[in-house]
């Protein structure tokens, strides 16, 4: 009788789970389409771009002292030759720091930027699965979905229900 009664439970379980409609969700398309992504994005772009512009800057110098090192490697002394070859290493070790330290700070600034956005996004995410009828949603990088009987990408209605409710400047 208890396996019988447990076999029917199952069944049910099993029957009322494969009607569930999953909703899913892409939060990266989600921030590069709403108005204060774009917003962050180009935030983002200007400080990249300007830090590339210092590195490429000392790129060049690295490129000119290595020709005129190549100019002068014949005539010069052996220590001399040495200590200019350790310059140019000492010049390529900062760039490389540098470079690392700029990826940091971009990798920062994203955060900080994307984070009150996120905030802001989560309860956005509940009201337009409510409204879609989901069951439950799921991040598509986070957790994608191989296979669900009935599914719906939500993310054009999160979209336009977060700039409905978060104009922007």
């Amino acid at each position: 009788m208890k396996l019988t009664i447990a076999f029917l439970l199952l069944t049910f379980s099993f029957s009322s789970f494969s009607s569930v409609l999953v909703g899913l969700v892409d939060i990266q398309k989600v921030i590069t389409n709403i108005k204060e992504g774009k917003e962050i994005q180009k935030k983002l772009e200007k400080s990249f771009n300007a830090k590339k512009s210092l590195l490429s800057k000392e790129e060049e110098k690295i490129k000119k002292a290595q020709e005129d090192y190549k100019k002068q490697s014949m005539v010069l002394a052996d220590q001399a030759r040495m200590n200019k070859e350790r310059e140019l290493q000492a010049m390529m070790m900062k760039l490389q720091n540098t470079t690392m330290e700029y990826q940091r700070e971009i990798q920062k600034m994203e955060q900080d930027l994307k984070k009150p956005l996120l905030d802001k996004l989560r309860p956005i995410i509940d009201e337009v699965s409510k409204s879609s009828g989901v069951a439950m949603t799921f991040e598509l990088s986070a957790a994608p979905i191989v296979y669900a009987e009935s599914k719906k990408d939500i993310s054009d209605e999160v979209i336009k229900a977060y700039d409905k409710k978060h104009p922007g400047k």
